[in-house]
Order: C-alpha cells, then structure tokens, then sequence
C-alpha cells in the first residue's frame, strides 16, 4: 500500500511545487522506490482544456486524453512515469462528479455539504491506484488561505487522519524574501503561512523555503523552531540555472533522507543518481550553441510552450548543444517580411495553436524555411500551416485555407486544404463531432498509432515504421489534395491506420522539413530525448557549423 506525501505551497504562487514534487518523485525512484504523482486544482474549470494559454500556460495530454495541468508535464519528465487521467483532477471535475451523483440520487435524498460529499468524492480520487505505487505524490494547487483550495485542504487532512500512522506525511513550499535594503533573509512569511496551514488541522513534517541563495544556519534553526519541524527537516530551495539540476540540488540538501525519516524508512536505501549526474554534465559541458526560433500567437507567455522549450533543451542535450530558443511573435510577420526576423537561426519551429490570429505569420515563415533550405519543425497548426503554404505558392491553389478559419470568419473565403474532423475511430469506436459541438474535451485527445512510410526521413528518425503519438486538435489535412501535393515533392509520410489522417508531412527536396500533426514534446525526457527533437536540433547543428 502506498505511503501518500501531500505538497502545498504558501505566500505565493508560482514557487516551484511541481519541479520539487518532480524531483522529489525523481529522488525517491533513484532510491529504488517506485512513485506516482498527481495534481488537485482548486479552479472551478472542469479541465485546463478550455483555458486560453495566456490564462494557464501549456495543456498537457496524457495518453488517455486527458487534458491537464502543464505540471504533469514536469512529473512526466523527471520520473518517466506515463501520466494518466486519474493522475489530475480540479474542483469543477469535483463538483461536477458530485452534482451527477446528486441528479442520479446517489446520495439517497441527503442534504449535499463540502463536508462529507466533497471531500468524500475528494478522497476517492486520491485512493485511486493506491496499491500500485510504493509513494503517491499528490501536489495541492495554489497556496494555503485560497477559498477555493479550501476543501482540499480539508480533505487531505482527514485523509492523513483515516490513514495508518505513519503513512502520511506533508512538505510545504514557501518564500524566504530578501530584503536588499537590509541585507536581510525573512523568515516571517513562512511562519505565517504555516500558522494558516495549521490552524486548518494540518502540520508540515517537511519545510522547502525557496531563496535567491543559501540559507544561513540562524534561520534554517529558527525557521525549525517557529514551525515546529525537525531542523533536518528544513530544505533550501534555491534559484537554479536549469531546472534539471534540481534533482541533484535537492539531494544535497537532503530533501530525500528527510522524506525517508518522516516515514521512519531505516536504513534508507542507496540513491543512484548517474542518471542525473550525465543529465547535468550534458547540459553544462555543451560543445556549442544553436539557435532555433519559434514562429508562435502565446509568445508573451512562455509557459503557453513548456514543453516544447524542454524538447528543444533534451534535443540540445542528445547533441551536446545548447539550444537557444527565441520567441517571434507570428502575427509581426503578417505585416513585415519575415527575412530580418528569420536570418541568422538555424532551424524554425511552428507550434500549436487556435483560431486565426497569426495563421498568416505562421505560413509565411514556413515559406522562409522552405525556400531559404532552414530546418523546419511543425507541429499541429505549424504542419497545416506547411501544408498551405505548399498548396498555395508550389501545387498552385491560391485560395488555399482551412474551415476553421471560414468557420471564424462566418462565411467561405478559402479553398479547405484542412478541415473540420467530424469523426474518427478511437480505438474500437467511432467518435463524431459537429462544428458546434461543446470545446470541452471535444478534440481528437491522446494516443493514436501512425504508420510511417518505408524510406521516409521520418522512418529513419524513428527507427521504425509504426510509432504512437499524442494529439490534441480538431482540424486535419484533406487527402482529396495528397496526389496533387506529392507531385510538388510534399510526401505525405506517415498516416493513420485507416489511411484516412495525415499524421507526418516532409519535403523531399529540403535538408530536414517536417510537419507533424501530434505533439511530439509531449514525450520527450532529459534522459530519453525524442527522435524528432534529438534529429531536428542536429540538423540545425550541422547548419551551423556551415556558417
């Protein structure tokens, strides 16, 4: 039966809690113990999948097709554990689930409360697997005193409560501000902020203090003395170069063994931690720089392409390299050449996105790379983009657009070289969609098998002819216009099962130019790069060491 670590965070957001729960995750595995982390939001949204990525930053889909939280993505990568979709959960799922159980007269007439009914329906989702793992990791989101935070708070307390002693335990992240002007660390605000966790019934065993540097051993005693936690117990958090470093850098402060000590595990096994030793090594002793821009709408934010950033940083680790990702803004190139923005990288990347703002930008710095010979990576829109581009300035369809765009608009203005999807097969079913449907969950979302063409860039990347990969969109390239495509020399190199999807687009005439339909960074590890990345970024090496 699994041992549960609960993290919550106090004084502010944004601290850290999905890289320390990550890392922690991480820690406990190079131990030998096997992990699951999962995420609990207090937003009233059922799922992030509706949430403009200025508001959220990145949507994570697992496997299943779950859209979640971008933290899940941190879990994924430091631990390698497939996330699920009982691995995230928010409170509009919670009261959601509880009001259907209502409808369905589950409750047998009672009056329905927040407690018993949704703590319950809380405490339900935190037992979920529970004898699968040796340590559950559940992350609380937002900070202690939020009202809607609240009955998850009051959750885990009676969680911990029904549980054997023992085998709960909770870390709680918080700030260590320094004021410049005095010259000094403060450790008041993570005193109150543990008085407010406690006076809700819940007392840390583990205190992580975040600061810009070290902590000097005055306040570690005193922040151990205030809170009442063990002065082993406090863990400094400091501000890291890469966040890949915080595995090693928790370990040296000796978050692991005080976990370890909260659970009275003695002796505590071994950490084998070369994995992360070549991890660091990789990223600190790169042999030279590449520079990649990324065409995008959500660039104001660059949480909006997590895990492409990361993708990019684990391709430079695969060569040696250190990738500098800059951020351009698609919708400048709606008014200006592109030329004096794109000169000068080494590859471009077209991410994701919704709706028509910057489509324009983006099909114009797919052109750039096509005709100017620059790796080129698109994903999602960043592929239908190429696929216009190539249908309007190489197979001759000038008016060629997609639906979603004529659906904006309210009336046609293009000829639909991508369209609405309105059904697909899903594993033994067919799932139909409509134009108007609910946003919610309405996607093509998780894992679906592609099969790639023999002798294609992308067979030889992947090292196989038949790969499974992650989706989340709506819209997909028409085959009706594939002949007449793969007469220009645009192949289209991989497809789904049935021959019906195009899942992989690639120039034959290009050094590397390929546009994928699926999210590759979705999958991509410190340790286990993709294949498109780890080959994107060496294309993009070998151009520069051309220049």
């Amino acid at each position: 039966m699994a041992r549960f670590i609960f993290i919550t965070g106090g004084v502010v957001s944004s601290l850290g809690k999905g890289l320390a729960s990550a890392a922690l995750g991480a820690l406990l595995q190079a131990r030998g113990f096997t992990v699951r982390l999962r995420k609990l939001d207090p937003y009233l949204n059922v799922d992030p999948g509706t949430m403009s990525p200025f508001e959220h930053g990145e949507v994570f889909v697992t496997d299943d097709g779950a859209e979640t939280d971008l933290d899940l993505g941190h879990y994924e990568r430091f631990t390698g554990v497939a996330a699920r979709r009982t691995d995230s959960v928010s409170s509009g799922r919670i009261y959601s689930n509880v009001l259907e159980k209502e409808r369905r007269g589950d409750y047998l007439g009672k009056t329905i409360q927040v407690i018993p009914h949704v703590t319950d329906e809380i405490k339900d989702f935190i037992r979920i697997g529970e004898d699968e793992v040796d340590f559950m990791l559940c992350e609380i989101g937002g900070t202690v005193g939020d009202i809607e935070g609240l009955p998850f708070f009051e959750a885990i307390r009676q969680f911990s409560q029904e549980k054997p002693r023992g085998q709960c335990m909770f870390m709680h992240l918080t700030l260590l501000p320094y004021i410049r002007a005095s010259g000094e660390l403060k450790t008041k605000p993570t005193q109150h902020s543990v008085k407010e966790l406690r006076s809700i019934g819940i007392a840390p065993d583990v205190l992580v203090c975040r600061s810009e540097g070290p902590i000097p051993q005055k306040e570690r005693d005193k922040l151990a003395l205030f809170c009442n936690v063990r002065p082993d117990a406090v863990i400094a958090a400091q501000d890291l170069q890469s966040i890949y470093e915080a595995p090693l850098a928790y370990h040296r402060e000796g978050l692991d063994q005080a976990v370890l000590d909260a659970f009275a595990i003695s002796p505590a096994p071994k950490p084998h931690l070369a994995k992360w030793e070549d991890v660091s090594d990789r990223i600190f002793n790169a042999e030279g720089e590449v520079r990649v821009a990324i065409v995008g709408k959500y660039t104001q934010l660059e949480d909006a392409y997590k895990s492409i950033a990361e993708a990019l940083t684990h391709g430079g680790m695969a060569n040696r390299v250190k990738v500098k990702a800059e951020w351009i803004d698609a919708e400048i190139f709606e008014r200006e050449d592109p030329s004096p923005y794109l000169e000068g990288f080494h590859a471009i990347l077209v991410p994701g996105g919704f709706g028509e703002r910057g489509t324009e930008g983006k099909i114009r710095a797919a052109e750039f790379a096509r005709t100017r010979k620059v790796p080129y990576l698109g994903i999602c829109l960043g592929m239908q983009m190429a696929v216009i581009e190539a249908a309007r300035n190489v197979a001759h369809l000038p008016d060629a657009g997609s639906e979603e765009f004529d659906h904006e608009a309210g009336k046609k203005r293009f000829t639909p070289v991508v369209y609405h999807l309105k059904e697909w097969v899903q594993g033994s079913h067919k799932v139909e969609r409509k134009v108007d449907d609910d946003k919610g969950g309405t996607m093509r979302l998780g894992a679906y098998a592609a099969h790639l063409k023999e002798g294609s860039k992308v067979a030889q990347i992947y090292g196989t002819t038949r790969i499974e990969e992650r989706h989340r969109h709506r819209y997909e390239v028409d085959i009706k216009y594939r002949d007449k495509l793969e007469d220009t020399g645009l192949v289209f190199s991989a497809m789904s099962p049935d021959g019906r999807l195009p899942e992989i687009v690639e120039w034959t005439d290009h050094p590397w130019f390929i546009g994928v339909q699926f999210h590759p960074e979705l999958k991509s590890k410190p340790f286990a790069p993709h294949p498109l990345f780890a080959d994107f970024v060496r294309a993009a090496r070998d151009i520069s060491r051309l220049v």
